[in-house]
């Protein structure tokens, strides 16, 4: 049975990021009444005024297909990207394309470092070593790595900055770009385009047969698109460009140090300061990824936090500064890894920590077992960043039933409606007490550190200057 429009409500997940300021204009064109979703908007949830029971969350596009997939909202807006990301990684998932819409930004591109030697395609399909991806989107990549009959290959997945890490710590990488010209400024080859990146219009596929959507989907049809799949297209080859003086040596330095981007960058470069490091070019707003620093043995590279345990355990860095938090996510992962944490840098503190609702009667991990098992043992819905460190909490406590959801930010916006509970860092905790949350448990503190490859300590060479900038950097803690 079909239910009426009016008879029960439709939720909505609108993207935050690139499709933000065309979405909220074309939801705004067609008098949708959502004055909080603007280009500007902070607001996490918003309403209709014009569909009383339409309600709506602003959620990073990446978590939009896979909340519409398993029911958590009817309808939604995101990059064809992650929608075929998705559907590369879980063919059978309950999403239902509607509907590229009429406007787009950027393709998913295949590409190369201009300092590889990887720079045509038929380089790549007639390559016998083992090829290197990094990527995003490591569903898409290993779909592609398949279809080009690549004989050996290996994808590693990345929160981001792929393009940081051809050629020293990938060969390739797929990865979104908003032209060719955006790859080749990034020191990129582009070597096949794959898709252009419509937004896509996408239903949770049992809410379509069940809810009467018409009302709210026949405003949209003026902005529906035709011919939604675009086939994979081969860019004209590049042509080999000779390695420049600049990669030369930083493939030539002795220690490789990875550095955070993001709000961890500024007091990464205090520290460096007060330690009398210099990395020019580090400081401000410079988009380099790879950086020479005036110690004639140093390396830099820029990459996302996140990255780092894996990218240090797999040799490609032989320190780096992460965050504790992130560490641990890794070490629960993966017990063996040879990786060590050398020196607490002080900065970046967080707490990562277990947050309910408010309205939940539960203040403490022991009381939310009990408030559990007295409600005839439901699953609980967990979303998180940390996934390993969130389920290795839950099994610790002897927390019987329960789903932990993977999420890219903006986590706090998934409670109440989307989880149960939510485990994430807080500096201060008012981001969670402003979304109705309270903490029941910290579960772990964090703070920057400097973590190192246990076998690039026991080269001697290596040792000495790492043991050397550790106590720099220990010296300038404050």
């Amino acid at each position: 049975m079909v239910e009426a429009a009016g008879s029960g409500s439709i939720r909505i997940a609108l993207p935050k990021g690139r499709f933000h300021g065309p979405t909220a204009d074309m939801l705004d064109a067609h008098g949708f009444g959502m004055d909080e979703y603007t280009a500007r908007s902070r607001q996490y949830r918003v309403g209709s005024a014009r569909f009383p029971g339409v309600t709506a969350k602003i959620l990073q596009e990446r978590d939009i297909s896979v909340h519409v997939s398993v029911g958590n909202y009817d309808l939604g807006i995101c990059g064809a990207d992650w929608v075929r990301e998705l559907k590369a990684r879980y063919p059978a998932a309950g999403l239902v394309e509607l509907s590229a819409l009429d406007y787009h930004e950027g393709a998913v591109f295949l590409a190369s470092s201009v300092h590889g030697d990887l720079v045509s395609l038929g380089a790549v399909t007639g390559s016998s070593r083992a090829i290197r991806i990094a990527s995003e989107y490591p569903s898409l990549a290993t779909r592609l790595a398949a279809q080009l009959r690549l004989r050996r290959f290996q994808v590693f997945p990345v929160w981001g900055a792929a393009e940081a890490y051809p050629p020293e710590s990938a060969d390739l990488v797929v990865i979104w770009a908003k032209n060719e010209r955006d790859l080749t400024s990034q020191g990129l080859v582009p070597l096949m385009k794959l898709f252009d990146v419509d937004a896509m219009l996408v239903a949770n596929g049992e809410s379509l047969s069940r809810k009467d959507m018409s009302d709210v989907l026949s405003p949209l049809e003026a902005n529906f698109r035709q011919n939604v799949a675009l086939p994979a297209a081969v860019l004209e080859e590049a042509h080999s460009e000779p390695p420049d003086q600049l990669l030369e040596t930083w493939q030539s330095r002795l220690i490789r140090l990875a550095l955070p981007d993001g709000h961890q960058k500024t007091p990464a470069v205090e520290l460096l300061e007060r330690a009398g490091i210099s990395v020019p070019g580090y400081s401000g707003r410079t988009a380099e990824r790879r950086l020479l620093a005036h110690k004639d043995w140093l390396s830099v590279k820029v990459i996302r936090p996140q990255d780092m345990p894996l990218q240090v355990a797999s040799g490609h860095f032989d320190i780096a500064v992460t965050g504790q938090d992130w560490l641990t996510e890794h070490r629960v992962s993966f017990p063996g890894s040879p990786v060590t944490e050398l020196v607490d840098l002080g900065f970046g503190k967080v707490r990562v920590v277990a947050a309910l609702s408010e309205s939940i009667p539960v203040d403490s991990t022991e009381e939310l077992r009990h408030y559990l098992a007295q409600s005839g043992g439901r699953s609980l819905r967990v979303a998180s960043e940390y996934t390993n460190i969130a389920d290795r909490y839950l099994r610790e406590n002897h927390i019987g039933w329960y789903k932990v959801m993977p999420t890219w930010g903006a986590s706090e916006a998934f409670l109440p409606d989307d989880a149960d509970l939510l485990v994430d860092n807080t500096q201060t905790g008012k981001t969670l007490v402003d979304n109705g949350l309270k903490i029941i448990e910290v579960i772990l503190r964090s703070s920057a550190c400097l973590i190192a490859n246990v076998e690039s300590l026991d080269d001697p060479a290596k040792r000495e200057r790492i043991d050397g900038l550790a106590t720099r950097l220990a010296g300038a803690v404050q």
